[in-house]
């Protein structure tokens, strides 16, 4: 059996969902220093829309047939996100996540393209959803560089 090239990329899309909505989590508790009050909101804003998602990209692997990976060993082996080792501080968290969301961005195209290839609107749709979510929450952490 030919292996499916949406599942694939919905499965490398849930892996990098994932691992981006714990380190965004992550920098949530840990973030200090001026914009603390702004950055914790919106890190919570973005955890919290991850968590929705992530739902949702693996209901999306179940509906067209296959498993959805499940474990951090899966997620770990599918993932572009780097987790961070130590505490950044502020800015450095706030330019890896615009890293992180531009990943995640790509993730969401790849979907995209192979949603596209076989005639499946639905996955597209979804994709697309998805790279709209994380192009905003790049330009929204990105406009806390300026």
């Amino acid at each position: 059996m030919a292996k499916d090239a949406r599942v694939e990329a919905l499965s490398r899309l849930l892996a990098d969902s994932y691992t981006l909505y714990l380190k965004t989590h992550n920098f949530h508790w840990n973030v200090t220093g001026p914009m603390f009050t702004t950055l914790h909101g919106l890190f919570m804003i973005q955890y919290t829309e991850l968590a929705l998602a992530v739902d949702e990209i693996a209901e999306r692997i179940r509906s067209v047939g296959a498993p959805a990976p499940g474990s951090y060993a899966a997620f770990a082996k599918l993932t572009q996100i780097k987790e961070s080792e130590k505490v950044p501080n502020a800015v450095a968290m706030v330019k890896q996540l615009v890293a992180d969301q531009a990943t995640v961005e790509r993730a969401a195209a790849a979907v995209l393209e192979a949603a596209q290839a076989a005639g499946d609107d639905v996955s597209a749709d979804l994709a697309v959803q998805r790279m709209q979510v994380h192009e905003k929450n790049a330009w929204m952490l990105r406009s806390h560089l300026e």
